[in-house]
Formats: C-alpha cells, structure tokens, sequence
C-alpha cells in the first residue's frame, strides 16, 4: 500500500514572514499619520497606508478563510480604493526639509560614524548573494533555512534584518526611530510607491489580452514587412514607448517581441534572436529612464534626494538615453 505524500516542512524565511513584516511597517506609517496633529489630510493618509498594508499582513488569512475567487474581488475593490484616495485625498510630494538645528545635529553625527554608516548598506546586497549561493545548504531543525522556490526574495529579507541589526549597533539608535525613519521614507515617496507592483499586474493583464497579437496585426497594416529600416525602429522605439507606458522593461518585452520582433525580425528577415531580443531589452530600459512611471527608479531617488522637482532625475537621463536608444537602433540595424 502506497502512503500519501508528506508536505516538505514549511521555511523559517519566505513570504510567510517577508509579506507580514512589510504590512506591519505600513500600518506602523498609518499609525504615525494618524497620531500627527496640525498636519492636512492626515486621515487620508493614514488610512491609504493602512488599505495599502492589510493584503501583506492578512493576505494569507484571507486566502484560507475567504477562498481565492473572493480574495482577488477584494483586493481589486482595494486598488479601487487606493486609487480614489490617492486621487482625491493624498498629496504626495518631496518631506519637507529638515530645521536648520536638525541639519546641524545631522552632520555633526555623520561626522562622527563617518564611513561607517554606509556599512548597513552594503551589507544588504553582500549578504542577499551570500544567501542565494548558501541558501540551499542552510538548514534549521524543521527543515530548510530559506524557501526555495522564493530564495532571492528570503535570501533579500534575511539580508535586511541583518543590515537593520548592524544599523542598531553602528548608530545607537533604537527599533522605533528605524519605523520612524521608515515612515518618513514612505511619506516622502507617497502613492508611487505602488507603481511597481500595479505594472507588474498590467504586464500580466497584457498578455492574458493577447496584446502582442494586436501589436503584430497593427504593425502589418502600417509597415512593409520587407523594409528592415522600418521594422528596426517599431521595435526598439516601440519598446522604449511601450515601457514609458507600462513602467516595466520587463512586462513591454513579451508584448513586443511577440508582435514585432518575432515575425518581423527573428522569421522575416532571419535575425539572430539573441541579438535581437537583447537590443530590445536595452531599448526599453531606455524608456525606463525617460518615465515616471518608473518610480523605483525615477521618483524614489527624487524623494530620497528631498529634490524639489520629482521629475529631475528624468530631465538629467532623458538625453543619454536618447542618445542610447539611437544607437541600438542603428546597432540592430548593421546586425539584421
């Protein structure tokens, strides 16, 4: 007699604990919004962090006692949510900069860490590959030590609460000025901070549309297919477009290589596919730096830099990657 399989035991770290502590440091920036007094709008933004954090904190309960089906519905009414009370009722922009007093206090302590204080820092990417190359092998009495079919994301969690203990022991500051820290972090970012992951979803969204399919039918109308010139610039412009669009290099790429590149480029005209599928990987991350719907990329580091104008670091990339684009335009042009 054949005995059932035996579930592998679940990982100490994963989305299990990764998910949960991102939706605990959004309501502890709820929190802090909604403590704040003399502030504008601080209801709205207390309550746009706390919808933003309950599907990371609650998601996995959701799913259990509600059912899928329900879970997505309800997390589309969220987004729906969101998107009301970022429209009507959050004003995003730069923090407002620091007193003169606090400006002074600030320098007389990165003074005395001096370099020390970019050792938090480095640390997270340092041990996020150490725990990717030595996840495999580590091992807690339960079983394994980090998840496996999520080891980067675990490897990158335990990474970050070893750089956030090396940030205690460097600094001296406490757990609650790190939340603190955090939550003016957020604050400062505002509403873009959910960018990313909406894109990922509309990549999703566009090729269960079978998009590229209406891509490739509209280019047949409009291009001689024969006219390498033509098809060349649909591909690597239309990818730089389509990622302005869609935010995301990597949810244009599907999109475009099944439209244009495919059966234009690859069958067509004979082109080398890893030639042509990697200029065009480069062609949208041109476009990557030209949106701000990039804004991990584009408005994050705005925020971080309190610059006054959000959309500078676009105005700073925007020439060089034109520049870029036009010559991986002409580079796929010689290669076809």
């Amino acid at each position: 007699m054949s005995s059932a399989p035996v579930a592998p035991a679940p990982a100490l770290i994963g989305p299990g604990l990764t998910l949960p502590l991102v939706g605990v440091i959004l309501l502890a920036t709820a929190l802090g919004c909604w403590r704040e007094t003399g502030t504008p709008r601080r209801f709205w933004r207390g309550l746009f962090w706390a919808l933003f954090g309950l599907p990371f904190l609650l998601g996995d309960l959701m799913l259990d006692q509600l059912g899928k089906p329900l879970t997505d519905r309800l997390a589309g009414l969220l987004v729906l949510a969101l998107g009301l009370i970022a429209g009507l009722g959050y004003s995003a922009g730069p923090a407002a900069p620091p007193s003169p007093k606090d400006q002074k206090r600030r320098q007389q302590r990165a003074a005395l860490l001096g370099h020390r204080l970019f050792l938090p820092v480095l640390a997270i990417p340092a041990l996020t590959v150490v725990g990717v190359l030595a996840g495999p092998h580590l091992r807690w009495p339960q079983g394994s030590l980090l998840a496996p079919q999520h080891l980067t994301l675990a490897a990158l969690t335990l990474a970050c609460l070893g750089a956030l203990l090396l940030a205690w022991r460097v600094t001296g500051d406490s757990p609650r000025r790190a939340l603190q820290a955090s939550q003016g972090l957020i604050e400062s970012i505002g509403w873009p901070l959910l960018l990313p992951l909406m894109l990922a979803m509309l990549g999703g969204v566009f090729l269960a549309s079978h998009t590229g399919d209406a891509i490739e039918t509209l280019a047949r109308r409009l291009l001689r297919p024969d006219s390498k010139a033509a098809v060349v610039a649909t591909y690597t412009v239309g990818m730089a477009a389509f990622t302005m669009v869609m935010g995301n290099a990597f949810a244009a790429f599907p999109v475009m290589a099944a439209g244009v590149a495919l059966p234009f480029l690859i069958q067509g005209h004979g082109a080398n596919p890893a030639a042509v599928l990697s200029i065009g990987m480069l062609s949208g991350y041109c476009g990557t730096l030209m949106t701000p719907m990039a804004a991990n990329f584009n408005i994050v580091p705005a925020a971080l830099l309190n610059l006054q104008d959000r959309h500078a670091v676009i105005k700073a990339q925007t020439p060089t990657a034109l520049l870029l684009l036009a010559l991986q335009t002409l580079l796929l042009y010689l290669i076809v």
